[in-house]
């Protein structure tokens, strides 16, 4: 595979131009086409001989949207297939406050969780800090979007993969989604979900982001724990929770716990109980979500009354919690499961 030029700076861009002995103003258009999600080749800015360079040393494009599905809830959904023929997913909710974008950061993942459909198969590979930046990037040209009109405000790195364990990559892309010259998503309406990578977690805080962090929890108690996410085996809830603290220290960001409940199996009021005495008197939020079923895992999703319920126990012991509506429900919502699908039958899919 011939590099991914969406991993350069406006900065990179334009000495490259100057490398290969074109005028800076050419690294600016350069990278300004890029911005704006345009394929090498599409970039009308630049000359024939120029880009015909370019894609000597790069890829045209770095994820190409090749299916889209939409909700009946406005939910849209993305397959973005990669230079190397591999293929990832996004998602895109719209919201009253604006459209929140989540994004992939690995082809598939190697943490296990035994209720996500992305971890069937394993990890295949990192991706590079400007593919998980193209797929911001064609999203928000799909939807009319420019650098300075956004149609992308916010984003949650809670696709495919633990962004934590492609940790130079994802802070590279942290930098270059934020920077003020390209389009400039603030740190702030940036969510990073991990698994509990603790010693990730404290890195992060050093790193001057303030993203808002969030962990997936999904069971207080160790134990039980390490049956459903394998990476609880190398860090405790204690760690965890630590690391937590460590960054609000660091960042002054509340931090947030997600929760899937799966009937039977973290939705009692032991489970309950257990949290309230875990988190009471943080700085933080705990979401909460029934399981998206993948049909893999044999796991079941806690029905709405009980999900309420669950809700009602932890906010009198305190906590602030919330229940997160489920979108995308009838597109495959579940992160993974229309990559399996395109992997099991790609000549149906487009």
């Amino acid at each position: 595979m011939k590099g991914i030029i969406q991993d350069l700076t406006k900065t990179q861009c334009i000495a490259l131009a100057e490398r290969l002995g074109e005028k800076k103003f050419r690294g600016m258009q350069l990278y300004e086409g890029l911005i704006a999600g345009k394929k090498i080749s599409e970039i009308s800015t630049l000359s024939a001989a120029f880009k015909q360079t370019l894609l000597a040393e790069y890829e045209d494009t770095a994820a190409e949207i090749v299916e889209r599905l939409v909700s009946s809830d406005g939910t849209e959904k993305y397959l973005f297939r990669l230079a190397d023929g591999n293929v990832i997913e996004g998602v895109l909710m719209k919201y009253k406050y604006g459209n929140t974008q989540c994004v992939s950061t690995q082809v598939g993942c190697r943490m296990g969780c035994k209720f996500c459909a992305s971890t069937i198969g394993g990890l295949v590979r990192n991706l590079t800090r400007g593919e998980i930046l193209s797929q911001v990037l064609a999203v928000n040209r799909l939807q009319g979007g420019t650098a300075k009109d956004r149609k992308v405000t916010n984003l949650v790195l809670m696709g495919s993969g633990e962004p934590l364990d492609n940790y130079e990559e994802v802070v590279g892309f942290l930098r270059l989604v934020s920077a003020e010259e390209g389009i400039c998503i603030s740190p702030r309406n940036i969510s990073l979900s991990t698994s509990g990578l603790a010693p990730q977690m404290r890195a992060l805080a050093e790193e001057g982001l303030s993203v808002n962090l969030t962990v997936s929890l999904h069971e207080p108690f160790d134990s039980e724990r390490q049956e459903i996410m394998p990476v609880a085996k190398a860090y405790t809830v204690q760690e965890l929770l630590s690391a937590c603290s460590y960054y609000f220290e660091k960042t002054g960001r509340r931090y947030i716990f997600e929760y899937t409940l799966i009937k039977g199996r973290n939705d009692s009021a032991r489970h309950a109980s257990e949290l309230v005495r875990l988190l009471r008197g943080r700085p933080c939020l705990v979401n909460v979500i029934r399981l998206n079923e993948v049909k893999e895992s044999g796991l079941s999703a806690t029905t709405e009354r009980d999900a309420r319920a669950f809700i009602t126990l932890l906010e009198q012991g305190g906590l602030t919690a919330t229940l997160r509506r489920s979108v995308g429900s009838d597109i495959e919502g579940a992160c993974g499961q229309l990559r399996r699908k395109y992997m099991e039958t790609p000549q149906t899919l487009n």
